[in-house]
């Protein structure tokens, strides 16, 4: 019996793809270059399964031209999938699977990250020892903030948004506050207070996170008006979705000064970024690492394996997408 062909659009860590090539036939991606929107379609068009990730834009055409051919589900490599195309996804009767559950707690470490990155100034102290420019210690150097007491304000308040609060509220002393487009009623093992809009999350904090699905209904929730109603010792840090972020407002608040300062991990256009962010004063930024350790990318890898092995079993697979 042939097994089911799988394109994997994205070198996964070689573990991973280990365990795939085990169940199926496997494709990859050997140069692990970005593919054009052709080169998805055509892999597609040849294969059962499409495996991509975050840095794929899957549109109507690929998913159009998989279904014309031998494409069945796209099994993605992550947990948000708003690059994908769902609607197209439903028309054409593919099946989507996403990767939830296994980056939540690397994605809560980076979080926390940067955090302490934005508050204590780390990225200034090094670029001072780097250019030589330390002279040495004093009691008014790099003057930055500690956590504790300080007030957190999570817009999303999910698994990962959950394991943030969790962190901040038990490792480091600080109070939580929380936006959710519905109301949770779920007792944790922590204080934290649901708010009714994120204005009065961002006129009440210290510290505003983000872990909110993208797409077109959450596209720039923090604009410059929610940047002018947050403190002007506010720190915003946002490891979701760079769509969540209107980018150039960031930096007019961070050039005026409306805030002290951001921290970011995905960004709208990746992996262009937008050139003023470069310029923005006391802006942390880095290249989308939030579910960047070995074992939460393997783990990825082994859902989208079990995903596929149920979808081609004739299983409702764990992680399927449910379409409206």
């Amino acid at each position: 019996m042939l097994k089911p062909k799988v394109f994997v659009t994205r070198r996964w860590p070689k573990i991973a793809e280990e365990n795939l090539k085990k169940k199926f036939d496997v494709t990859l991606n050997e140069n692990d270059k970005p593919l054009s929107n052709s080169e998805l379609a055509e892999a597609f068009y040849h294969h059962d399964a499409l495996a991509p990730t975050v840095s794929d834009i899957i549109d109507e055409t690929i998913i159009k031209k998989g279904r014309q051919g031998k494409g069945k589900i796209i099994s993605n490599f992550g947990v948000g999938i708003n690059h994908i195309d769902i609607q197209a996804c439903k028309n054409f009767d593919i099946t989507l699977t996403n990767t939830p559950d296994v980056l939540t707690d690397a994605t809560a470490d980076l979080t926390m990250l940067l955090i302490l990155m934005t508050s204590r100034r780390s990225r200034e102290g090094e670029n001072e020892i780097r250019t030589g420019n330390w002279t040495g210690w004093k009691p008014t150097h790099l003057l930055g903030n500690q956590l504790k007491h300080k007030t957190l304000g999570i817009i999303g308040m999910g698994r990962i948004g959950q394991a943030v609060a969790k962190r901040a509220a038990i490792a480091f002393g600080m109070k939580i506050k929380f936006y959710n487009r519905s109301k949770i009623n779920k007792n944790f093992n922590f204080e934290a207070s649901q708010v009714p809009n994120i204005m009065d999350l961002c006129k009440s904090s210290d510290f505003i996170s983000l872990h909110c699905p993208g797409g077109i209904n959450n596209k720039h929730i923090i604009n410059y008006r929610a940047l002018s109603a947050m403190k002007k010792s506010a720190f915003l840090i946002n490891t979701a979705r760079g769509d969540l972020l209107d980018e150039d407002a960031l930096c007019k608040a961070l050039n005026e000064k409306l805030i002290a300062g951001a921290g970011l991990d995905v960004f709208e256009n990746e992996p262009n970024i937008n050139l003023s962010l470069l310029n923005a004063p006391n802006l942390v930024l880095l290249p989308h690492l939030g579910s960047a350790t070995i074992e939460t990318r393997n783990a990825m890898g082994n859902r989208v394996l079990d995903n596929l092995k149920q979808f081609f079993d004739n299983e409702i697979p764990t992680d399927q997408i449910q379409f409206s």
